[in-house]
């Protein structure tokens, strides 16, 4: 039997939500808008960060309830699993709204692209189906750049059927849209991802103190390396960053040590012994002692360089 939305129909005059506004998701409500889905949405805790959404034609709304009021299919992308659990069922969240279609009629479908525990995920996606919304959760990777430049890769978890109906929403944001199965499995594979970013970050940050301290010409070293077994996206990506002295966050220092934490305790609730992925998350926690909590990932050099200052000799 067919279900509802199913058959859902995206066209221009689709109502879309964003919540959201910050360094990544600014770019990707933007992506939207600018491939010609005019009805926009939007809310952010600080509304200065959404201005220039609004100045694209974007509608303010005053909570996450009233997003979901106005729209058809909404999409998230805030900093903490809390965030997530507020915008979605506090009490003027995304499910606090009284119905559950949208203004074209069909159901609501929603979309958390916030990295957060699968946990998380499954319960919202259960509050969402008692109340008839339809819940998919769709983490990204590719950072700002990949942000940016609508070049991120997004995995998605919930129905897939609810997925094919909107993708012409998500295909502006990255082409590389990969479905997992049930709900929380993006977020599960999304804690893979983490899990291989936060150990070749520190390969990274790690070749750059030896080739510093070995007197070798850095840009030279990314020349070499760059194009051998050793390329990836956070050595062309950071390397280049770290040497200008580029600290700014294309992804927070705290956000990546949320993502670690989580997939720890994930790890520990399947009883997975993740030594790498511990050593890694003791390091950033390092970082964010050092006062680089709200800088770019890639400030974990600046924590291994302070390390070997102290034993230099």
């Amino acid at each position: 039997m067919s279900r509802e939305f199913d058959v859902i129909q995206v066209t221009p005059e689709t109502r879309v939500g964003w919540v959201g506004t910050g360094v990544m998701g600014a770019a990707m409500c933007g992506h939207i808008m600018k491939a010609g889905f005019r009805h926009m949405t939007v809310y952010n805790r600080t509304k200065a960060k959404a201005q220039p959404l609004i100045d694209l034609g974007a509608t303010w709304a005053d909570t996450p309830k009233k997003v979901a009021e106005a729209s058809d299919v909404v999409f998230t992308i805030v900093g903490f699993p809390a965030d997530v659990r507020e915008v979605y069922l506090g009490e003027t969240g995304i499910l606090a709204a009284a119905n559950s279609k949208g203004p074209s009629g069909s159901p609501r479908i929603v979309v958390d692209m916030t990295t957060s525990p699968a946990s998380l995920a499954r319960e919202i996606a259960e509050v969402a189906a008692a109340k008839g919304v339809i819940a998919l959760d769709a983490p990204v990777t590719g950072g700002d750049v990949g942000a940016k430049n609508g070049t991120l890769s997004i995995m998605v978890g919930g129905d897939e059927a609810a997925l094919n109906a909107i993708r012409s929403l998500i295909e502006p944001m990255g082409k590389n849209i990969v479905y997992h199965g049930a709900p929380g499995s993006g977020q599960d594979s999304k804690m893979c991802n983490q899990i291989v970013i936060a150990g070749t970050m520190v390969g990274v940050c790690e070749a750059l103190v030896y080739g510093k301290r070995a007197g070798l010409d850095l840009e030279k070293v990314l020349q070499s390396i760059g194009s051998g077994a050793a390329a990836c996206f956070s050595l062309t990506a950071y390397w280049p960053r770290i040497l200008k002295g580029d600290f700014n966050p294309g992804f927070f220092v705290e956000h990546i040590i949320k993502d670690m934490g989580i997939a720890l305790e994930e790890a520990r609730r399947m009883n997975l012994a993740l030594p790498g992925l511990a050593l890694v998350h003791q390091l950033y926690l390092a970082t964010q002692a050092q006062g680089h909590g709200r800088r770019g990932t890639q400030s974990l050099v600046l924590a291994l360089e302070q390390m070997s200052a102290k034993i230099e000799k």
